[in-house]
């Protein structure tokens, strides 16, 4: 794979792209986080429990409130491949979606290791992070898909008949590669999400979520930007299901007002990949801000956790970080380690031959994203 030319960064531009990336990440985590405390529940117990409107407020899961799950797990360790990948750029070697995967198995050992193992040198700092090593509701396709180093490849991917949203959930980076061209963005995605779902509209799926996150951080708005989406998958093989999917989702927005009805008959009830994409581009769409727009997006039947990332994604990175609710981003788990990650992944894509050339590279940053 290519990108394009660098950008001119400026100190205004990277501010921007910072605030965005954050935006992204940090949204991710409290929709998810939102959506844990609802995931278990019918709509019928949520309004039972909480009034009319359902769940409003985060409530405690996992023990204590703010709790993200696995889609926020892997969310995180999909940036750090990402930046993995730019800096083993340097020695010659350039295959993003084998970094992703490398990545993720890294992932993969928080689900079942006590914690970090310091004896494996490519580690860097975020698998050393001891808060990651729990069981989330991990996706089964993720965990055996993740079960050993064989790459699941678009010709022979792992988990040929899953359908469910586990890899869609950790797609949205794949967007902050603003620098790239969207084709790109879409085919990574696409590449990374047969690493554990072998169903066509799970890979398109995440590819046209990418491309929606790739046209937000770059300043344009959900319409444009889903519509960029649209046209990235629309020539691809069993894309149907994904571009119906955000036919609904901007059909939607002419019918009524937003309701958890609506949301969950646009497939927000049920584990499927491009249901779940459906209703979080609806729910970004009409949310007049971003507590009410995650508040839209967890009350349902189905995995709320994941609509909830998903929308939270959408928004931060159309809006920034100023925008996510400060009461929710104070309690979040691991906000100081979201945090440090957007800024990390910023500085590399804005600040990346500063850090490290063929030449000469920073001890420090190679420490933090080892090209081991």
């Amino acid at each position: 794979m290519a990108t394009t030319a660098a950008a001119v960064w400026g100190r205004a531009e990277q501010q921007d792209f910072r605030a965005r990336v954050r935006g992204c990440l940090l949204g991710g985590a409290l929709g998810d986080a939102l959506g844990a405390g609802a995931t278990a529940h019918t709509l019928t117990e949520l309004r039972e429990a909480h009034g009319p409107d359902g769940l409003t407020e985060p409530v405690p899961a996992f023990g204590r409130r703010g709790a993200v799950t696995a889609a926020t797990q892997m969310a995180l360790f999909t940036v750090d491949g990402l930046i993995r990948a730019q800096v083993r750029r340097d020695t010659g070697v350039w295959h993003p979606p084998t970094d992703v995967h490398r990545a993720h198995r890294r992932w993969a050992a928080t689900q079942h290791d006590w914690g970090p193992d310091e004896r494996r040198k490519d580690n860097g700092w975020l698998a050393r992070e001891e808060w990651l090593y729990a069981r989330r509701n991990p996706p089964r396709a993720c965990l055996t898909g993740l079960a050993d180093d064989q790459l699941g490849t678009l010709d022979k991917p792992k988990n040929p008949d899953a359908h469910d949203s586990g890899a869609l959930a950790r797609s949205a980076p794949f967007g902050l590669l603003v620098g790239w061209e969207p084709q790109l963005v879409c085919q990574l995605a696409v590449e990374c999400a047969a690493h554990t779902h072998g169903a066509p509209a799970v890979g398109l799926a995440a590819g046209a979520l990418a491309v929606t996150v790739h046209g937000l951080a770059r300043g344009g708005s959900i319409e444009a930007a889903v519509a960029r989406a649209r046209e990235q998958i629309a020539s691809r093989p069993g894309h149907e299901p994904v571009t119906e999917a955000l036919d609904r989702a901007l059909g939607a927005v002419r019918e009524g007002v937003p309701d958890a009805d609506r949301v969950t008959a646009l497939g927000a009830g049920e584990d499927r990949a491009e249901g779940q994409l459906t209703a979080a581009v609806y729910c970004a769409l009409v949310g007049e801000d971003v507590r009410h727009g995650l508040r839209l997006a967890v009350n349902h039947d189905g995995p709320s956790e994941v609509t909830g990332a998903l929308t939270g994604a959408l928004l931060g990175a159309l809006h920034g970080e100023t925008a996510l609710p400060p009461a929710w981003l104070a309690e979040l788990e691991g906000r100081a380690t979201v945090l440090e990650l957007a800024d990390d992944f910023s500085m590399e894509m804005t600040q990346g031959t500063a850090l490290h050339t063929p030449a000469e590279s920073s001890p420090g940053w190679l420490a933090r994203y080892p090209r081991a």
